[in-house]
């Protein structure tokens, strides 16, 4: 009778790939039930958010969440399956085949790699797109609308999936060829060529986002002079950050969801506001009249939803300039600068490793390639697949190392004098954003990137400061 130890070596990559990625499923799936015990079960406010959770939200809270996490068990369910079924029915080496059918009727063969694996990627992501449609449209339209956060109607939605797509693909399609290139002709230290190549590439969509994509998606307003402006340059002007512009940006024709950030490389940064983070410009606090920023078009009624009546979000000036300060704190603390430098670290040693892997042959054979060896095929199932268990272990240390960056940029707008005020907007926002604040402990050490809101408060002071 014969065991996996009698297997061929290929055979074993391929049996090992599949029991680790189930593992890490089942993983996960523990770590989600876990928490969903503790939505069902947790029915009223706990007594230590008496204080600044009312009956209503946490009750609001509690099944939206609950709702979010049954999704996630059946999302992740077909997901892990669809995978586990391509790699046993040998869907890649099928779909690189399609590719090459596909580029030899523009007259290209075999020895056009880079041609067939240019269509064999738009061909793998025009399929992760149709097959991950239904799950974003439920999302969005069940659960989202359900919960009030969902703005968008069904053809906005769909406009900008296919916007989505055709600009992914002007990215990833030319940066994917030059990588290949890069490769293929790069000899024996091509993994350095490669990551620089990537560096670089990262810098760039960094620095031209914001300017430039972003705006293809949603409206930049500039903030308009007044009191919150004047106050941000001159918060911005204290810690020597070198403010150039601040933005407003029309979320809230997506969701009800508000976030803020800041971007741009050395004396040129920029920060960017989401209209529902602002109580005096969000749309949702105007009884179903859409708000504009001066200067700003109105976005077609037949593009977004009716908006909700009553519903009093986001932050005043004073917990807008708190949360800014939490921000800058990032860049004043250099956690963007460390994450940069982790990041590439990483993509360094993820060439250098790809390197000494790429040549075995058996890596290939295990995921159906007996004749060929295409490069994008390599690092496909290098990074995904090889590298998945040291992947965990980054990802997880990773959150732990976010959750301290947070902890010390709460204590910076706390040295800043804006306590009180930061206090306040984590629960403003935690309320806005329906964010359920009992975690099951594995649950939130495993996968929470920001500390539950009770921790934060408790490191502000406790008690909101007056």
């Amino acid at each position: 009778m014969e065991t996996i130890l009698d297997l061929p070596v290929e055979s074993k990559i391929f049996y090992a790939v599949l029991v680790f990625s189930w593992t890490v499923y089942l993983w996960e799936a523990y770590l989600a039930y876990r928490q969903r015990r503790i939505y069902r079960s947790t029915m009223h406010v706990p007594q230590e958010l008496g204080k600044i959770m009312d009956t209503e939200t946490f009750e609001k809270s509690r099944l939206y969440n609950l709702d979010k996490s049954n999704f996630s068990f059946w999302s992740g369910i077909y997901s892990e399956t669809e995978g586990t079924l391509i790699l046993l029915l040998g869907g890649i080496p099928f779909l690189w085949r399609i590719a090459g059918t596909v580029t030899a009727r523009f007259g290209l063969g075999p020895e056009y790699e880079i041609s067939q694996s240019l269509s064999f990627l738009m061909l793998a992501t025009l399929f992760s797109a149709f097959t991950g449609l239904p799950w974003s449209i439920y999302s969005t339209f069940v659960i989202e609308e359900k919960h009030g956060f969902n703005q968008q109607t069904l053809g906005f939605f769909l406009t900008d999936a296919v916007k989505k797509f055709v600009v992914t693909q002007c990215i990833l399609l030319p940066v994917t060829s030059l990588l290949l290139y890069i490769i293929k002709i790069g000899g024996d230290y091509f993994f350095i060529y490669a990551w620089l190549f990537t560096l670089v590439v990262s810098l760039v969509l960094v620095t031209i986002y914001a300017d430039y994509i972003a705006p293809l998606f949603d409206k930049f307003t500039p903030l308009p002079d007044g009191e919150l402006k004047e106050e941000i340059e001159s918060m911005s002007k204290s810690i020597s950050f070198p403010l150039t512009k601040v933005y407003v940006v029309e979320g809230s024709k997506r969701s009800s969801h508000s976030n803020a950030y800041f971007y741009g490389f050395f004396k040129n940064k920029r920060i960017v506001l989401f209209d529902t983070l602002l109580e005096d410009y969000s749309p949702l606090n105007k009884d179903g009249q859409q708000e504009t920023v001066p200067g700003e078009e109105t976005v077609p009624a037949s593009e977004t939803k009716a908006k909700p009546k009553n519903k009093k979000q986001g932050c005043n000036n004073p917990e807008v300039l708190a949360v800014l300060g939490h921000e800058l704190g990032h860049w004043k603390l250099g956690h963007t600068v460390k994450n940069i430098v982790i990041s590439q670290m990483n993509s360094f040693l993820c060439f250098f490793l790809f390197a000494v892997l790429i040549g075995r042959k058996e890596l290939f054979m295990a995921f159906g390639f007996y004749e060929s060896q295409p490069t994008l095929i390599g690092l496909m199932i290098i990074f995904q697949f090889i590298f998945s268990p040291y992947n965990e272990v980054l990802s997880f240390c990773l959150t732990v190392l976010s959750r301290r960056f947070e902890f010390q940029a709460d204590a910076f707008a706390r040295g800043m004098g804006r306590a009180s005020e930061l206090y306040s907007a984590l629960i403003k926002l935690n309320k806005d954003n329906l964010g359920f604040p009992v975690a099951d402990w594995l649950f939130s050490m495993w996968h929470y990137s920001h500390p539950p809101l009770l921790e934060r408060l408790r490191a502000l002071g406790g008690t909101k400061q007056d």
